[in-house]
C-alpha cells in the first residue's frame, strides 16, 4: 500500500478499538511484572536480565547510567497508572543516579558504575540526557530528590554540554570536563529532546521547551532533510555530516544510518509540534517523510522488521532485527495516525504490532527478545538478554493516551483512565 492509498476497510484506527487497547494494557503489565521485582539489585541500581527473567550477573555487575535513569522514568509512569510498589523503584534508581553516579567533585554523573562506585567515570551526553528524563519523570510524581536533581542536571547540560553556537550539546568530557574532542553524535541529542519536553511539561519553563526546537532545527529540519529524510547519525565537530565514521560501539553508535531512530524522530517532532503550539509547519511534514522513508528504506520486505543499519546507498547492512525499532515504529505510527490519519499509517500500526506479536513477543518466558537474526530467530550478539523495559512499555502505552505529550504528562491529565 503507498503513502496515499485510500482503504475503507481501515477506517476505524485499532488504537480505538476496545479489544486492542486491552490487549496493549495487558503487554504494558507483562512488562511491569517481569522487571519490577527481578531487576532490582539490593546493593544498587538494576540488574540486566536473561531470556527467563533471572539477573546476568550479580557478581558486582556494572550499570550504566541510562539503565537506572530508565527504570526511574517507566515506574513513574507506573505510579501515575496506580501500580502498587513503583515508588519502591523510583527511590531505588534515584538513589542510585544520586549517591553513584554523580560525580560530587567534579560535577555530572558518571557513565557506569559498579557496587563501589563510578567505574567508567566518562561524561556522556547520552546519560546525561536520560539522567534529565528521570528527574522530569520523578518530579512528575512528587519524588523529594526530583527538585534538587532537576536543577543539578539543567546546570550541567547548560554550562557544560550546550553548544550556542550550533543550538545542540557536545557528545563527552573526560571526569575533569576536559573535551573528547572530534565527533558529535544525533542519538544523545535525540533523547536529550525527548527529555527537554518532558522537563517543560513538569516545570512550565519555556528554555527546555527552547532548546528542544534548537536540536530538531538542526538535525531534522536541516540535516535529515538535506538527507532526504534520512537522520544522520555521526558528525564532526562542526557538525558536518561524518559518512565514514565507525565506531567499536555499535550499540549506541552503529555506521550508517539507523531507521528506527528515523522512526523516533517521526514521533518526538509531532510531539515537539503539539507542545510548541503548532508553530513550526516543516515538523508535520517531516515526521511523515521520515516514517515513509523508515518503512520504505528499513522495512524488511523478505522477512519483516526493521533492519537495525543502512549504508549511505540504503542497502541494509546491519541486517538483524533489533525490538526498540518496532516499538518507535509503532508509536510513531500512532502519533502520524492522530495528527496526520491516512491508511497508510494505519496499515503500517498494524503491520508492526502484527510482527511484534509473532516474532518480539516471548510468549513463553515474558518479556520481549530484544535481537532477532535476518531471519528471525532469537539472538544475542549485540543485547545479551532482556536489559530494558523503556522502548517496550512505551510503544505499549502511548498508542492509549492523547498524542499530545509525553506518557507522564498524558497519564497525569487524564488520570491513566484508559
Amino acid at each position: 500500500m503507498s503513502e496515499k492509498t485510500p482503504s475503507s476497510a481501515l477506517a476505524e484506527n485499532w488504537s480505538d478499538r476496545p479489544y486492542h487497547r486491552q490487549w496493549l494494557n495487558a503487554q504494558a503489565a507483562d512488562l511491569f511484572r517481569f522487571f519490577q521485582f527481578a531487576a532490582i539489585n539490593p546493593k544498587g541500581g538494576f540488574y540486566d536480565l536473561d531470556r527467563h527473567g533471572k539477573p546476568l550477573s550479580t557478581d558486582n555487575p556494572v550499570r550504566g547510567i541510562h539503565m537506572a535513569a530508565r527504570m526511574v522514568h517507566c515506574f513513574a509512569i507506573g505510579d501515575l497508572l496506580g501500580l502498587p510498589g513503583s515508588r519502591d523503584v523510583i527511590d531505588h534508581g534515584m538513589d542510585f543516579l544520586w549517591n553513584r553516579h554523580r560525580d560530587m567533585d567534579n560535577g555530572g554523573y558518571a557513565w557506569q558504575a559498579d557496587d563501589n562506585g563510578a567505574v567508567d567515570t566518562s561524561k556522556q551526553g547520552y546519560g546525561h540526557a536520560f539522567v534529565l528524563l528521570a528527574a522530569s519523570s520523578a518530579k512528575t510524581v512528587g519524588h523529594p530528590l526530583a527538585d534538587q536533581m532537576l536543577a543539578d542536571i539543567t546546570e550541567i547540560l547548560e554550562t557544560k554540554f550546550w553548544d550556542k553556537e550550533h543550538g545542540a550539546i557536545a557528545e563527552e568530557f573526560s571526569a575533569d570536563w576536559t573535551p573528547v574532542p572530534g565527533y558529535r553524535g544525533q542519538n544523545s541529542n535525540m533523547h536529550l529532546t525527548e527529555a527537554l519536553m518532558a522537563a517543560f511539561e513538569a516545570t512550565g519553563e519555556h528554555h527546555y521547551l527552547d532548546k528542544a526546537e534548537s536540536i530538531a532545527d538542526l538535525l531534522i529540519r536541516r540535516k535529515a532533510t538535506e538527507c532526504s529524510y534520512r537522520v544522520p547519525e555521526h558528525f564532526d565537530e562542526n557538525w558536518a555530516v561524518d559518512e565514514n565514521y565507525y565506531h567499536e560501539n555499535e550499540m549506541f553508535r552503529p555506521a550508517g544510518t539507523t531507521p528506527g531512530h528515523w522512526l523516533e524522530w517521526s514521533r518526538l517532532v509531532l510531539q515537539l509540534w503539539v507542545l510548541g503550539g503548532k508553530k513550526h509547519d516543516w515538523m508535520p511534514e517531516a515526521a511523515r517523510g521520515l516514517f515513509f522513508q523508515s518503512m520504505k528504506l528499513g522495512w524488511d520486505n523478505s522477512h519483516g522488521g526493521f533492519f537495525y543499519t543502512l549504508d549511505w546507498e540504503n542497502r541494509p547492512d546491519k541486517r538483524f532485527k533489533l525490538w526498540w525499532p518496532l516499538c518507535e515504529g509503532a508509536a510513531a505510527a500512532h502519533f502520524l495516525n492522530e495528527h496526520s490519519p491516512s491508511a497508510f499509517h494505519e496499515e503500517s500500526y498494524r503491520q508492526i504490532w502484527g510482527f511484534i506479536n509473532r516474532y518480539s513477543l516471548d510468549h513463553p518466558l515474558g518479556g520481549w527478545h530484544e535481537e532477532l537474526t535476518e531471519d528471525l530467530k532469537p539472538s544475542n550478539t549485540l543485547f545479551p538478554g532482556k536489559g530494558d523495559i523503556y522502548h517496550a512499555l512505551q510503544a505499549c502505552l502511548i498508542p492509549l493516551y492523547p498524542a499530545t505529550g509525553s506518557l507522564t504528562k498524558v497519564i497525569a491529565e487524564t488520570g491513566g483512565r484508559l
